[in-house]
């Protein structure tokens, strides 16, 4: 009956203003109104914060900034070896395998299209017929900065508007088409395991979704879609990424979802729905060996 209340209430509370309200105050250095907001959050989340570069809550001017905490640099080394991919996030496991021709597993019973996620982009979309994904849920507690599963080179970015349904495994299991009708970051990029998609799922009072290349990307829900193409490796203006290396981050907590190309990787076989994740650790082996390709970074500045 209490799922069902919760349920209900998604549909009918007004998310575009409770987002934008949570927002406005996240980002407020309100002093110590501030300090007992991310001291109460993070005993009712029961957030670790032995791994963060700085423990001290006072260190955090605003909730934006606790929300994004860097960690200290030796508490996520990233898997080694060419053949290998890290896992992007810190959060658990919410479904994984095999895309059934166009088809994702949502949750039992929900099923949502390839190409719907990806915002009616077919062509894209046939890229991963027949391939794979993996859905990843951040909770409040995780650390909230993305990162690279494999070097990558990036050629497009797609800002996709649309609801902002809470996303948790309640939502997942009773919301048809969640994570295709919810606003959205859909990156693309060539790897050495084929082309990869990596997706910023928003939701509820998520403030902003940002990324290292080009800042927030949604700070003015505009209701459009927008799409920016980037050059090819070797250009000025290339953005290149390292395994491992942060490519975006959540101000407030949402998913982040891989697709793959067929036939190009296989899961860690010890990955199941509910396994907790943490960045760096290994997600995946190429199916078939690959030669080393060397993939140089542009110069990014990180906090």
């Amino acid at each position: 009956m209490l799922d069902k209340l919760k349920i209900r209430l998604q549909y009918l509370l007004p998310k575009q203003g409770l987002t934008s309200l949570a927002g406005w105050f996240a980002s407020k250095h309100a002093g110590s109104i501030t300090q007992l907001a991310i001291k109460l959050f993070a005993k009712v989340y029961k957030v670790d914060m032995k791994e963060a570069q700085n423990s001290e809550f006072s260190a955090y001017r605003s909730f934006n900034e606790f929300f994004v905490r860097p960690l200290k640099s030796d508490v996520r080394p990233i898997i080694a070896g060419e053949n290998t991919l890290a896992q992007p996030a810190d959060g658990a496991v919410s479904q994984f395998g095999r895309i059934n021709d166009d088809q994702i597993f949502q949750a039992k019973g929900h099923y949502y299209s390839t190409e719907a996620l990806l915002a009616g982009n077919y062509l894209l979309a046939e890229h991963f017929r027949g391939g794979e994904f993996i859905t990843t849920y951040l909770s409040p507690r995780d650390y909230h900065r993305v990162h690279m599963p494999c070097d990558g080179v990036l050629t497009e970015m797609i800002y996709v508007p649309g609801d902002l349904f809470s996303v948790n495994p309640l939502t997942a299991a009773n919301v048809p088409n969640l994570f295709a009708r919810n606003e959205r970051l859909i990156c693309v990029f060539n790897t050495e395991f084929g082309r990869m998609v990596q997706i910023l799922v928003g939701a509820t009072i998520v403030g902003s979704i940002e990324t290292v290349w080009s800042g927030c990307v949604n700070n003015t829900r505009e209701g459009i879609i927008k799409r920016w193409v980037y050059p090819d490796k070797g250009a000025e203006d290339a953005v290149c990424l390292k395994k491992g290396q942060e490519m975006g981050r959540f101000k407030l907590g949402s998913t982040v979802i891989n697709l793959f190309e067929a036939d190009k990787i296989t899961f860690n076989s010890a990955l199941m729905p509910g396994y907790a994740t943490r960045m760096g650790e290994l997600l995946a082996e190429a199916k078939h060996p690959i030669a080393q390709t060397e993939f140089e970074t542009t110069k990014l500045v990180q906090e």
